[in-house]
């Protein structure tokens, strides 16, 4: 709650708060969407992600890297953008613990908003209901310090989930405006259409956009990939914007490879670097990148047939156990800053989140014809 003595910010624009149940559920993919649709309907937007959760070197960041990103693609002038308040890392909270940061980050979100200069801010919240609260910015703090209604992402992989939504409702209260369902597998795709949302609805929980996942959207660039395993790129790296959808790891005979590989699509193959039979049969199919283990370099054969076929070939120091870990934990990490995926997003959003009940609920006059 704010404290006592807080004057609420002056301005004109209404917030929007967007939040998430988990990390990685699609806020920021949320946000683009709605920026670029409300922006088309003459509506002005401003932008801020107060706590930094994105980041190449935390110790020389001073802005969050989607912040930065989703900026600049929205083309919003430096007024319409609010500051980073501080970045969620270890040394943070333990400045924190040790209460050597005493600083009043309730006051300095507050400074923070924009102030009259557009007509909507959004504001990209904390990636769960807790996180931010060591610092007083949880969702339910922000959406109070802000006067804020919340718009909630949630990935929904399980019936399950249901109850955690309710939790949501209980914690967030009147200013949860509504939810958005996001990368629905299709199996749950009937029931969740069918049966969850017509439940929630019930339960005055408005959904106002359904998702179905996406390939696309959980995929990764060759080229985060190698940064990602600090990795030597020893043939095309003209090709590092090839887009991974999947992981396959290539340690069994070689009939049974070929089988494994024709069943994937847009892959990165893990091998061992002396397994030349099977980088051969993975660069025969669906193989957008050769990632070798070992510290063994690819036999000349191997760099010719990569060239030929345009697949770019990695080189990493790690054994095959890590390097397979870390490109898991990288492609469930939806990241907005490939090209391919911008329109996608944008045209997902447009098919099926509801703009005109979102705009009704915040009380937004539009422009456009």
């Amino acid at each position: 709650m704010p404290k006592e003595g807080f004057e609420k910010p002056k301005r004109k624009s209404k917030c929007l708060l967007i939040g998430s149940t988990a990390s990685y559920s699609g806020k920021t993919a949320t946000i683009l969407g709605i920026a670029h649709q409300l922006q088309a309907l003459g509506i002005k937007i401003a932008y801020s992600k107060p706590l930094g959760t994105c980041w190449n070197d935390p110790v020389a960041a001073i802005a969050d890297e989607d912040a930065i990103f989703l900026s600049e693609h929205l083309n919003l002038a430096p007024e319409l953008i609010g500051p980073t308040l501080l970045f969620l890392q270890p040394e943070t909270i333990d400045k924190r613990l040790r209460g050597e940061d005493e600083t009043d980050y309730s006051q300095s979100l507050l400074a923070s908003l924009p102030t009259g200069a557009a007509d909507l801010v959004l504001l990209e919240g904390p990636s769960t209901l807790a996180e931010g609260s060591l610092f007083n910015l949880s969702l339910r703090q922000m959406s109070e310090l802000a006067d804020a209604e919340v718009l909630l992402v949630a990935r929904f992989h399980a019936l399950t989930q249901v109850e955690e939504l309710l939790a949501a409702k209980r914690i967030l209260g009147s200013r949860l405006l509504g939810i958005v369902l996001n990368d629905i597998p299709n199996r749950l795709l009937a029931p969740v259409k069918t049966i969850v949302a017509p439940f929630l609805e019930q339960e005055g929980i408005p959904i106002l956009g359904m998702l179905a996942a996406s390939a696309l959207l959980r995929s990764v660039s060759v080229g985060e990939l190698a940064g990602r395993l600090n990795a030597d790129v020893v043939c095309r790296p003209d090709k590092l914007d090839l887009m991974v959808e999947t992981l396959k790891i290539g340690a069994m005979n070689i009939n049974a490879a070929l089988k494994y590989f024709y069943e994937g699509q847009n892959m990165a193959v893990v091998t061992g670097g002396d397994r030349t039979d099977i980088q051969l049969a993975a660069l025969e199919t669906s193989t957008q990148c050769l990632i070798l283990t070992g510290q063994v370099r690819p036999v000349p054969a191997i760099l010719s047939r990569a060239e030929e076929v345009e697949v770019p070939v990695l080189c990493v120091d790690l054994d095959t156990l890590t390097t397979v870990e870390i490109i898991e934990q990288t492609l469930g990490q939806v990241r907005l800053h490939e090209p391919s995926k911008l329109g996608y997003i944008k045209q997902l959003m447009a098919e099926h989140f509801q703009y005109d009940r979102l705009i009704a609920a915040i009380g937004l006059a539009t422009t456009a014809v």
